[in-house]
């Protein structure tokens, strides 16, 4: 960091960008630093796996098209042991490559070219909802089949063992625990993120009903009401 760069708080939010471009890293990393985040760069998902497992980072950064492993796979790989936030930052913006990444348990996705303030504001989105307060409601928790969901801590588990969730599959399982019973509309399930929409909010009910159903073909719980939305069939 150079001495005209403003330091970061210690406890400002610390980012990890992976990109194999190092005029994309440099300016994203100057750019963040600059606006109060922590940023740190890596070149590639070996180097961000060698900071991942030595440093917490509150968000990630992500390129897809990487040498060797790409960020669909690098993703894919870390949604399996971390449920820390995920923005994808990529030249490939079709849209299947967009559902492919929230497949995959991704938080949001920009596509290249961009525009700085759109990245700062999606960036401060994930990191509110993230650490969010907890949400006041008569209900402690709900129990569906083998599953409970706590609305305080946002945790989903079977029995005693926790189930890994993104920010925005808790969201949506906090709404839907919320109106426990009732319908919850797609537009209600969206809420205000930039890459939210009615796609993309089936993409992650696909993705909850894989964790929570036997038959994620013919949910119990996680129930689609025809034109209205969705719901959460509870116990009790």
């Amino acid at each position: 960091m150079s001495a005209s760069e403003p330091t970061p708080a210690d406890e400002a939010a610390h980012i990890l960008i992976v990109d194999d471009d190092r005029r994309i890293r440099h300016l994203l990393t100057t750019y963040l630093r600059g606006h109060g985040y922590r940023a740190t760069s890596a070149a590639s998902s070996k180097e961000a796996r060698g900071y991942l497992g030595s440093v917490a980072f509150e968000l990630i950064v992500l390129d897809v098209m990487m040498p060797g492993e790409s960020g669909f796979d690098f993703a894919a790989d870390l949604r399996k042991e971390s449920d820390v936030p995920i923005l994808m930052l990529t030249a490939r913006g079709e849209p299947s490559d967009r559902v492919r990444g929230l497949e995959i348990g991704v938080d949001d996705y920009l596509a290249k070219p961009f525009e700085p303030r759109e990245l700062l504001l999606r960036i401060g989105s994930i990191l509110r909802r993230a650490k969010a307060p907890p949400i006041k409601t008569t209900l402690a928790c709900v129990r569906f089949g083998r599953f409970t969901f706590s609305l305080e801590r946002g945790e989903l588990k079977t029995e005693d063992e926790a189930v890994r969730l993104t920010e925005r599959e808790r969201d949506i399982l906090r709404l839907l625990s919320e109106s426990a019973g009732q319908s919850v509309s797609r537009e209600a399930l969206a809420g205000s993120g930039g890459a939210a929409n009615e796609r993309t909010v089936d993409v992650q009910i696909n993705r909850l009903r894989r964790k929570i159903e036997r038959d994620p073909a013919n949910p119990l719980y996680l129930q689609t009401v025809r034109g209205a939305g969705y719901r959460l069939v509870i116990d009790g």
